[in-house]
């Protein structure tokens, strides 16, 4: 009966499992008796399935500058257990301490406040360094260059950003190679592009054809002038995250940078339980100047933490407040995110591995303890340890997204083309991410419940026997109804083949050309531009070329 039902109400649909979508039936209301009563047609015949695959990618193409969730975050520890963590920071930091390296303004910053300050170690006296955070904000506005890019960070709203600090670079037809400036320019393109990605980053890919000491300022100016999303700083000395303070007064004039937050930038621990000169210096520049940080321990669990969870969130805390609290020394309400980037390690190999169930659970935990410090989170993103866009990477990348956005993030790095550990930006493994990003963003709207998500007038419509596809509430709602992955291939497996039988890789490799072909620059003051050049001209001309 099921079977029967199936063929009569979706005719050519079944033969062809969908060659034609629900797009394309409710697009033509006209056609609906012709789909579902006529025979099979041939190919040829299908009216303008081009024009209607067009509309539907724009449809798609709807870009905002961040989205805010309508789902409650998934909470794995109760209060008992948070409580527990907690105190066990505060233990650490006052009995162990953090050790403060080749930075003694932190040190005298951190003895002025009240801590007990040996040699490089820094001990707070229980509560200081919560106290101390208080003064950050819970949310702030990132300022992009153009304003209807604006992120919001913090409270329900989850920003999307592209992988970052990949040495090596991959694509189909070129294999595993250094990254260029080139590559770091179109991964740039690739993130101005992609509707689902709301902030161009920071080193999408490592540029090793461009001195050590110079290409911050390529790079930087390729957020600016290749993109007007917001962008993320230098943060390889405290002297390119000057130069960035720099760059930035330029785009958006000296003043506004003391009003307005303008660059987040990423700040890691030298975990266990350091913090060193050169995160410290960047942390210190851009504090000053009011610009964001993103307070963030590095951590592979039981190499650089312990192997349980509870004990890495312990640390993952205490690392966490003390940078915090630095941040606020330096200037209090100075925007900072609480960051946790939380790997597994295989404890026969000492590989890193991701998308495990350990991993998803320091995830939820440090989203709680993030969230009851007041602060941004920052964590996840698309992580695996495969070599290439493959069903290893499609696996773990999920079970880090999905409990990424579960947990209430708020900044996501690393959303798309992360793959070998962090060591490669892939082509086509960041346009298979983005589709993914996408629906992550449907999922964690939650349920519509306004009139039209209850869909009476569908029910009294159409009666019971009847069909919905081709009554007044699926043509008013088809278009945005479901998700639509673009890369994915729904069809028969007769038009897959004809269609050349390509995978989701190859599929990916011909849309990020087509991407990167049809790319135009959103426009940029010409007086702006030639003052940046001139900027980074007269940066370089000031040093030798140095490989550190």
């Amino acid at each position: 009966m099921e079977q029967e039902y199936t063929a009569e109400i979706f005719g050519e649909f079944a033969g062809e499992a969908a060659a034609l979508s629900i797009q394309d039936v409710g697009i033509l209301d006209a056609e609906m008796p012709a789909i579902v009563d006529a025979p099979a047609k041939p190919r040829a015949a299908r009216r303008g399935r081009e024009a209607r695959r067009t509309a539907r990618q724009k449809i798609n193409a709807v870009t905002t500058p961040y989205f805010v969730r309508g789902i409650a975050p998934l909470e794995i520890l109760n209060e008992e257990a948070l409580a527990i963590i907690e105190a066990n920071a505060e233990r650490l930091l006052q009995e162990v301490g953090i050790e403060v390296r080749d930075y003694p303004r932190a040190k005298e910053l951190f003895r002025d406040a009240g801590c007990d300050v040996q040699g490089d170690r820094v001990r707070f006296p229980l509560g200081l360094a919560r106290m101390l955070c208080k003064t950050a904000p819970n949310q702030y506005t990132q300022h992009a260059r153009n304003p209807a890019r604006n992120c919001e960070i913090g409270g329900k709203n989850t920003v999307f950003a592209p992988v970052y600090g990949s040495p090596f670079v991959h694509d189909f037809d070129n294999g595993r190679r250094y990254g260029t400036m080139e590559d770091f320019q179109n991964f740039v393109k690739l993130a101005y592009l992609s509707p689902a990605m709301h902030h161009s980053g920071g080193t999408v890919c490592e540029p090793v054809d461009v001195p050590v000491n110079k290409r911050h300022l390529d790079m930087v100016y390729a957020h600016m002038a290749l993109s007007d999303k917001p962008f993320m700083g230098s943060v390889t000395s405290a002297e390119r995250a000057i130069d960035t303070v720099e760059m930035c007064k330029i785009l958006f004039g000296a003043e506004t940078l003391q009003s307005q937050t303008v660059c987040t930038s990423l700040v890691n621990a030298n975990s266990p339980l350091v913090w060193d000169g050169t995160m410290l210096g960047v942390a210190d520049v851009y504090a000053s100047n009011n610009q964001a940080c993103i307070m963030s321990p590095f951590i592979m669990g039981g190499a650089m933490s312990p192997v349980t969870i509870a004990g890495t969130l312990t640390q993952v805390l205490a690392e966490v407040l003390a940078g915090v609290a630095f941040t606020q020394l330096v200037r209090p309400g100075a925007p900072v995110i609480f960051g946790a980037f939380v790997a597994t390690l295989s404890m026969q190999s000492g590989a890193p591995t991701f998308g495990t169930p350990e991993g998803a659970n320091a995830i939820y935990g440090a989203a709680q303890l993030a969230r009851r410090l007041n602060l941004p989170f920052r964590t996840g993103g698309s992580l695996c340890a495969s070599k290439r866009p493959d069903a290893q990477a499609a696996y773990e990348s999920m079970a880090t997204l999905l409990p990424t956005v579960q947990a209430g993030a708020n900044f996501v790095l690393h959303s798309a083309g992360w793959m070998e550990g962090g060591l490669a930006s892939s082509y086509e493994k960041f346009v298979m991410d983005c589709d993914q990003l996408g629906a992550m963003q449907k999922l964690a709207a939650g349920v519509d419940m306004s009139e039209s998500g209850q869909a009476m007038d569908a029910f009294t419509q159409v009666g019971p026997g009847g069909h919905f596809l081709g009554c007044d509430h699926t043509q008013a709602n088809f278009e945005t109804a479901f998700c639509r992955a673009e890369l994915h291939d729904s069809n028969s497996v007769e038009q897959w083949e004809a269609e050349g039988a390509l995978d989701m890789p190859a599929r990916a490799n011909i849309k990020w050309k087509k991407m990167l072909a049809e790319y135009e620059a959103p426009t940029l003051d010409p007086a702006i531009d030639e003052a940046l050049c001139a900027f980074i001209a007269q940066r370089k001309s000031e040093m030798p070329d140095a490989s550190y």
